[in-house]
């Protein structure tokens, strides 16, 4: 029996490490490539108003989510806008979100709770400042709005934010000079065709749906905005985030008869926060880029979401996720 036991044990070991090789081949065969394991659990998107770009943004952006990141429940909020996104996400009402450069450097400006917690995935596209008049109104600029009933967004949107700045610019008084009808994207076009709106502002991507729906059953015309661009920059650092810019012939043709419009511009941002997981963060960066083809072909102004432009997120610094991401791309 002495002599035995050296042989029972050899294939005692034989056999445990046998197993152990099995189990290793099991786990390397169950594991995504990479060894890690695909980032799961709900997640919540805070977007817009239902007939906004962001909100179809994020409509697609869940498809190819569910496709890239299967084990990723991805729920849509809705939000007013920029400002409202911002108090969702540092709320935990949401994980991701997206919202102008102005707003979110307004928001770390004034010392919003959680500010300092923001952080980004991505530049997105530029909304375009709109300002939206029927086809026979005598309004020809920003300070011919002088005393008429203006449609502003809400208070917590981006829209609000440009538009007071807009309006400072024109040498004019939010809340003295014109009459200010809060309310958003979702009921400014029907209260203009209504006649209960002699003009609205909006600040989307191109085309916005709301405005394109309105153009296709009611006379309106866009107004410029582009001689506001110096006064508006002189206003300092809190508008450095904007730029002039020209909406194409082709955004609204019915509204522009043939015309390029110039405006005011501002990038998107990706945003979340630095409590959320890397690699959710960068397999959420990794769709948001890889489905800019797809995603414009019905969202035209996601075909300005660009890998090389990406990166640049000013105010907010990269996450760690999303950093890890544009490593990876890198030649």
């Amino acid at each position: 029996m002495v002599t035995a036991l050296p042989r029972i044990g050899r294939r005692s070991r034989r056999a445990a490490l046998a197993a152990l090789v099995a189990l290793g081949l099991l786990l390397w065969w169950l594991l995504p490539m990479g060894g890690a394991p695909s980032p799961g659990g709900r997640v919540t998107l805070a977007t817009g108003v239902p007939t906004g770009v962001y909100a179809r943004y994020g409509e697609l952006l869940k498809q190819d989510l569910a496709h890239d990141l299967p084990d990723v429940d991805l729920r849509l909020v809705r939000s007013e806008g920029s400002i409202d996104n911002l108090r969702q996400l540092v709320a935990g009402r949401a994980g991701f979100t997206i919202a102008t450069a102005d707003a979110v450097a307004a928001y770390r400006a004034e010392g919003e709770p959680g500010a300092d917690r923001l952080r980004a995935c991505a530049r997105l596209y530029d909304d375009y400042m709109q300002l939206v008049v029927p086809k026979k109104s005598p309004v020809r600029s920003t300070k011919d709005l002088r005393r008429l009933r203006v449609g502003v967004g809400t208070d917590s949107s981006g829209v609000q934010l440009i538009t007071r700045r807009l309006l400072e610019a024109a040498g004019l008084d939010f809340d003295r000079d014109i009459v200010p009808v809060r309310v958003g994207i979702d009921r400014m076009p029907e209260l203009l065709e209504k006649g209960e709106l002699d003009a609205f502002f909006w600040s989307g991507g191109l085309p916005t749906t709301a405005v394109q729906h309105l153009v296709q059953r009611f006379p309106v015309r866009l107004v410029q905005l582009g001689d506001l661009s110096q006064a508006l920059h002189r206003q300092g650092e809190r508008t450095r985030y904007y730029r002039a810019a020209v909406m194409p012939s082709d955004a609204y043709p019915k509204a522009q008869d043939g015309a390029a419009v110039k405006t005011i511009a501002v990038a998107n941002l990706l945003v979340t926060t630095d409590r959320e997981d890397a690699a959710l963060t960068e397999g959420f960066t990794r769709t948001v880029i890889d489905s800019r083809d797809w995603i414009g072909r019905q969202v035209h102004a996601a075909q300005k979401v660009d890998l090389r432009t990406a990166v640049f997120t000013d105010p907010l610094e990269l996450h760690e996720g999303a950093r890890r991401y544009y490593v990876s791309q890198k030649p």
